[in-house]
């Protein structure tokens, strides 16, 4: 489980194709990563299967090239990462599983002070999930929701957010990875369960 609170920006060092899908070669300063170990990858849950000196290598199947926008990644592209939330660990945002919903796209970027307001239209599958003061994690960043219509939300971005994450690299029409508060999807399959 992970909190959407990023711990580093990585690098795309390499991008190789494999019967799988593709394997990323990311560069990260991130402390004791291992073989087997679980990192989000702006907000999506990949395996490490190689460390090499400086970073760490992860595939990326098929399956999750069609439901992400981490086909969209090229090498020297900076991505959001997070490590699990260890069980003695501080948790700072909201549960994060690092499986994405689906993907969205930034519409509009408004200035607001020093912080901006962010506008990204979503699959309308996704909008029975997003709801105006809950959850949403964007590129694995936990976010609380400013606003939602039928195919869209706002969230604020501040500073530290702007400066620490993707986010702050993002502008109009690019993809972003949205996954919607995972208490919202177990409250409507209970409801439809008691149907």
């Amino acid at each position: 489980m992970f909190t959407g609170i990023v711990e580093s920006l990585g690098t795309v060092r390499q991008i190789t194709m494999t019967d799988l899908g593709r394997r990323l070669d990311i560069e990260t300063d991130l402390p004791g990563l291992g073989i087997g170990d679980s990192v989000a990858v702006n907000g999506v849950c990949l395996t490490v299967v190689a460390c090499p000196e400086g970073g760490f290598e992860a595939d990326v199947v098929h399956e999750t090239l069609l439901r992400t926008d981490l086909g969209a990644l090229e090498v020297g592209m900076s991505v959001d990462l997070e490590r699990p939330l260890p069980a003695s660990g501080r948790f700072d945002g909201h549960v994060v599983q690092g499986h994405v919903d689906g993907v969205g796209h930034v519409r509009t970027l408004e200035p607001e002070g020093d912080s901006l307001r962010m506008r990204v239209g979503i699959p309308e599958t996704i909008s029975p999930y997003i709801a105006e003061k809950g959850s949403v994690a964007v590129d694995g960043v936990s976010l609380t929701v400013t606003a939602a219509g039928v195919d869209w939300f706002e969230v604020a971005l501040i500073p530290h957010t702007l400066e620490v994450t993707v986010l702050g690299l993002r502008g109009p029409g690019d993809p972003v990875n949205i996954e919607a508060d995972v208490i919202a999807k177990y409250l409507e399959r209970l409801m439809e369960m008691k149907r």
